[in-house]
């Protein structure tokens, strides 16, 4: 019985598990007990409530919650045998990922791989499965070669000797008839985060989310509780294999009452990788409210604010304090400028591909002259430079599309840039007469709401070389793309004049704290 006793940890070998990190990320017992410690406490004398993970893997989820049980039902039932019999045949069930995963739960859980063998803590199971079961599972093939279910490739994941197949019983609608249809009260655990295109597995740059499949589908259970770990790469919007409309629906869910949100998830798993941090969440089916919503920065220290995921319905999750409050300081002088395409900056910004089409003008386009001519006598902006010259010179009838603005005075700026404390690649001014690559996007593209001179494209570009600027970029760019709706948190200026980071600070009645932090995550431009 010793291992359903929660304390015992030293040692413990799923905590090295935890640190051996393949296609799925193992849970370290600490981090297992933090997602617990979301539950109220009055669940663990509930000897009628039932606890499914759907995506076990070591077991831990399974080990504390019976731990845990065993201790708030002491009063209830007594004696400890029978105890243990109502808790792991009643209350606990758990779903492996794998047949591997599922014998090392059973092992976790009932100190036995088989439920009713000899050596298991259970004495009441008829079967060598218990409560943690591994349905045999198959991925159902569309004629395009992907799963109906999850959206795996047919030609990675059709199984084969010596092959996982990961079509995950919970997702594929393959796990109800084994219990049942029994009702859920609290689903709990670390999902898989994503699946590989590729060969190399689940990390893999290729691979696509997976992680909302298990939340809609525990959301269509009508559980009481679901409490999970996840990225935390959707509370920007769509991220790899996330539809915005899904990442939106996190966002505007007033039913998770608490988040614990992580800058680096390396302070809770060991050289995982996990680009964007992680968090994890309470969501309670009979809560409509707001978030106890804490960030916890990769130094160690930990913010916390009551308020809904999507201030100021900003459509994302603003998730560093210093951010969301210099924001709402903004907010409150421009009023709902970023709710309002006329009143941000992102009203200046072209779509992307502006003037490209039809493989005219994109960045490997290469039919331009290098010398100006009667015929060739349009500036032509790209990235890639010739001879250390980044333009060349082209014909009217080579530009595809909006020629509209070719008079125009404007400002080019690139579409992406990867270097995260300058934010945004260096802006330069666009005369009339030229045209840019697809590399660029422009500013004041329209002459009938900007019409733009010299002197205000000018200004613009000291406004975009300001640290402000860029750092209300940086707010909502987290990836090197940068097209026109990471601008949305830029307010518009009076572009008559030039524009100080001095200056701009006093307008929005900044601190010299928050002066501070924009100076130490903001490079100069051009550094």
């Amino acid at each position: 019985m010793s291992n359903l006793t929660r304390n015992n940890y030293n040692p413990d070998i799923l905590e090295t598990i935890a640190n051996l990190s393949n296609d799925e990320v193992f849970t370290p017992p600490k981090l297992a007990n933090q997602i617990l410690d979301l539950l109220p406490e009055e669940v663990w004398s509930n000897p009628n409530l039932t606890f499914l993970d759907p995506a076990v893997k070591t077991g831990i989820f399974l080990r504390e919650i019976a731990s845990r049980l065993i201790d708030g039902l002491a009063d209830q039932i007594p004696d400890l045998q029978e105890r243990v019999n109502h808790i792991l045949t009643k209350q606990v069930f758990g779903i492996g990922i794998t047949e591997l995963t599922t014998l090392m739960a059973r092992r976790t859980v009932y100190c036995s791989m088989t439920a009713n063998g000899p050596f298991s803590i259970v004495t009441e199971f008829d079967n060598e499965k218990g409560n943690i079961i591994f349905p045999d599972t198959k991925h159902t093939w569309n004629d395009k070669g992907r799963c109906e279910y999850c959206g795996a490739n047919e030609s990675n994941y059709s199984g084969g000797a010596n092959r996982e197949s990961y079509a995950y019983p919970f997702i594929h609608d393959n796990f109800e008839r084994e219990f049942g249809n029994m009702k859920f009260d609290v689903i709990i655990g670390n999902p898989p985060y994503q699946l590989s295109d590729g060969l190399e597995g689940g990390n893999s740059a290729r691979a696509s989310a997976i992680y909302d499949l298990f939340i809609d589908k525990a959301a269509e259970l009508k559980p009481k509780y679901i409490t999970m770990i996840i990225p935390s790469r959707w509370m920007r919007g769509s991220a790899e294999g996330i539809s915005d409309k899904w990442a939106q629906s996190m966002i505007n869910n007033n039913s998770i009452k608490i988040m614990h949100d992580f800058e680096n998830a390396d302070s809770l798993f060991n050289d995982v990788g996990i680009a964007g941090g992680v968090n994890y969440f309470l969501w309670d089916f009979d809560y409509n409210g707001k978030c106890k919503y804490y960030y916890h920065y990769e130094d160690g220290r930990t913010e916390s604010r009551l308020d809904s995921l999507n201030s100021f319905n900003s459509g994302i999750v603003i998730r560093e304090k210093e951010s969301h409050d210099i924001l709402k300081k903004v907010m409150k002088i421009e009023k709902d400028f970023f709710n309002h395409d006329s009143k941000n900056f992102s009203s200046y910004v072209s779509p992307k591909h502006y003037f490209d089409r039809g493989g005219l003008l994109t960045s490997n386009w290469r039919d331009y002259k290098t010398e100006k001519n009667e015929e060739y006598h349009i500036k032509y902006y790209t990235s890639k430079s010739t001879n250390g010259v980044s333009f060349g010179w082209i014909k009217d009838e080579q530009i595809p599309k909006n020629k509209k603005a070719v008079p125009l005075h404007k400002v080019y700026i690139p579409a992406a840039h990867g270097g995260q404390s300058q934010v945004l690649g260096v802006p330069r001014y666009g005369e009339p007469n030229s045209v840019c690559s697809q590399t660029y996007l422009v500013i004041g593209y329209d002459s009938i709401n900007h019409n733009l001179t010299k002197e205000k494209c000018e200004n613009i570009i000291t406004y975009i070389q300001s640290k402000f600027f860029r750092f209300m970029v940086k707010i909502k760019k987290k990836t090197q793309n940068g097209p026109r709706g990471v601008y949305q948190f830029v307010p518009l200026q009076d572009f008559s004049k030039p524009w100080t980071d001095e200056e701009l600070c006093k307008k929005y009645k900044l601190t010299q704290e928050e002066i501070d932090y924009i100076e130490d995550n903001i490079a100069p431009m051009g550094e």
